[in-house]
Parts: C-alpha cells; sequence; structure tokens
C-alpha cells in the first residue's frame, strides 16, 4: 500500500498532471446536438420614411377648385369696363386742375399735393370709406333677396357655393334692377353718390397749419372740422404718437354752429385754393376707379398664391 507521502509524490509527477488535467477537460458536459440552439432576437427597428412632399404634390383638396374660381372672378371682373388708364373724368381733372396725385398701388390711401403761393396743400382720401359703405349698407333684406326663394328657377341659380356673388354680378344685378325701376315709370333720378372723407392740410412755413375734415358727396365740399396746428410735422405725421396728440387738440365749434358770414368766407378760403366742386366730383370717382383696380389686382395676387 502507497503511503501518503508517495501518493502525494505520484500526483505531483509531471505525466500524471497531465493526464488527469486532460481528463477533466473532457468530463466537461457538451451541448446535445438535441438541444435547441439559443437563438438572439435583435429588437426590430421602426420603419422609416420621409415627410417631405414632392413639388407636384398638393397639399390641399380644394386647391385647384379655389384656383380655377379665382380665375373665373378675375376673367369676369376684366370683362367689365375696367381701365388700366384713368377714365376720362379722371384723366381730365389730372390733366387740368392744378395737383399732383401721389397714389401708390397696393394701399388704400390717396393724396394729392399742391403749392399755393408759399403754402402746401395736401389733399388725402382713401379707398376704405367705399368699403365701409357697402358693409354698413347691406340690409337684411338685401341678404334675404340675394337667397334663392323656392318658385325661382333652380336652373338660374348662382352655382357659387353658400350664395356669395362676385363683385361684378353684384353690380350687374344693381344695375338691372334700376332699369327695371325706370321701365315701371320711376322718375329716371341721378342716384346720389356716396359720401368721401376728405382731410384737408394746409402748412404755411414757420406759421404751423390748418386741418380740415370734411365730406366730399354729390359735388359738394361739406367741412365738418377745421384744427390749427402749431407744428406742420405734427399735422402730417403718420405716427401712433402723433395720432393720440391730434385728438387733444380743440377742434373749435362744428363747423355749423359758426356765424353764417365765417362759413362762407372759410369755404371761399378754400375753393381760392382748388377745394371746390371740381375736387368733390373728381374725388368719388377716383375711389371707384382705384378700388375696382385694386380689387383686380388683389385676385391676381391670390390667385398666384394658390396656384403655385
Amino acid at each position: 500500500m502507497f503511503s501518503a507521502r508517495a501518493a502525494s509524490r505520484f500526483l505531483r509527477a509531471p505525466s500524471v498532471r497531465s493526464f488527469v488535467s486532460r481528463s477533466i477537460s473532457t468530463a466537461r458536459p457538451q451541448a446535445s446536438f438535441l438541444r435547441p440552439a439559443l437563438i438572439v432576437q435583435r429588437p426590430r427597428l421602426a420603419a422609416q420614411f420621409s415627410t417631405t412632399f414632392s413639388p407636384f404634390e398638393k397639399l390641399g383638396q380644394v386647391d385647384e377648385e379655389l384656383a380655377l374660381k379665382l380665375q373665373t372672378e378675375i376673367e369676369l371682373e376684366k370683362s367689365k369696363e375696367y381701365e388700366a388708364e384713368y377714365p376720362l373724368s379722371v384723366r381730365e381733372y389730372l390733366e387740368t386742375g392744378q395737383f399732383e396725385i401721389f397714389d401708390k398701388p397696393g394701399q388704400e390711401e390717396v393724396q394729392l399735393v399742391r403749392k399755393f403761393g408759399d403754402e402746401t396743400i395736401r389733399v388725402e382720401f382713401s379707398i376704405s370709406d367705399l368699403n365701409a359703405l357697402s358693409n354698413e349698407g347691406l340690409t337684411n333684406e338685401d341678404l334675404y333677396d340675394e337667397q334663392p326663394r323656392e318658385d325661382d328657377d333652380p336652373n338660374a341659380l348662382s352655382s357659387q357655393s353658400g350664395g356669395a356673388q362676385s363683385k361684378a354680378a353684384k353690380d350687374e344685378g344693381r344695375a338691372q334692377a334700376a332699369n327695371d325701376m325706370d321701365g315701371d315709370g320711376y322718375d329716371d333720378e341721378p342716384e346720389p353718390g356716396f359720401p368721401a372723407r376728405v382731410n384737408v392740410t394746409i402748412e404755411k412755413p414757420n406759421s404751423g397749419a390748418l386741418q380740415i375734415e370734411a365730406i366730399a358727396q354729390d359735388g359738394m365740399i361739406v367741412i365738418d372740422n377745421v384744427f390749427y396746428h402749431k407744428s406742420a410735422k405734427l399735422a402730417t405725421a403718420q405716427t401712433a404718437e402723433a395720432d393720440w396728440e391730434r385728438r387733444g387738440i380743440y377742434a373749435g365749434p362744428p363747423f355749423g354752429n359758426l356765424d353764417e358770414d365765417l362759413q362762407v368766407l372759410l369755404e371761399r378760403y378754400l375753393d381760392e385754393r382748388g377745394i371746390n366742386t371740381a375736387l368733390a366730383l373728381f374725388v368719388p370717382d377716383y375711389i371707384d376707379y382705384k378700388e375696382q383696380r385694386e380689387y383686380v389686382q388683389w385676385l391676381e395676387n391670390v390667385h398666384s398664391f394658390v396656384a403655385k
């Protein structure tokens, strides 16, 4: 029998250690071919897609229909007596008058300027008065008149959604109504013109300025108020501060409450400076011309935006 010491030497022998090591390594359990292999599944990434659109792809569904409708309105408005140049009455006033006109396309305000001795006279008016008058003058009866009635011919109804009518169609309807009234025996009286606000400023060097608020209608200049400004700059400045300061200036009594002789002299004072009947006839005519021109340009701008 081996002793413990002999057994220890036997195990420490190199050949024995090598044999034992190989025996232990081969005894490790091996994966069986019957055991299913472990499959590591990677998480699926979400599908990526682009949010950009082709330049030929329309985002809206009404773009084409709206563009066609706008084009129809443009052609309808231009089929009327729309003039690229001034109408005869407007051209005659500008050619024979002494005022120079400043009219920036796309803006509502119009200004006439002239010199009278050492004075600078400015007359300002706006096409917004015509639009405001159209909105205020529309009554409930007018709204009901534009809606189809049960006894109307369905084939004669407008194809526009919501019963809306074009500007040209409304003008044509009003003209037809006027003709019908004439045929029914009504007096052929001229239709009264719309009132247009006119702001007149008369400046003198180192003397401040007079500012007159008036109405031009039916060939008459009707004065409402007469202001005096110590500073001509205050009278003409187009700022919020200047507008606020002008509101606090005493305007004197209403023009109609002044002494009659004083009223007459102030009217003659303005008449000598071209604030007269000719101007009162010109302003509404020019407002009507400019509003039509701006409306057609507005239609073209909107059409160009939608159609692109």
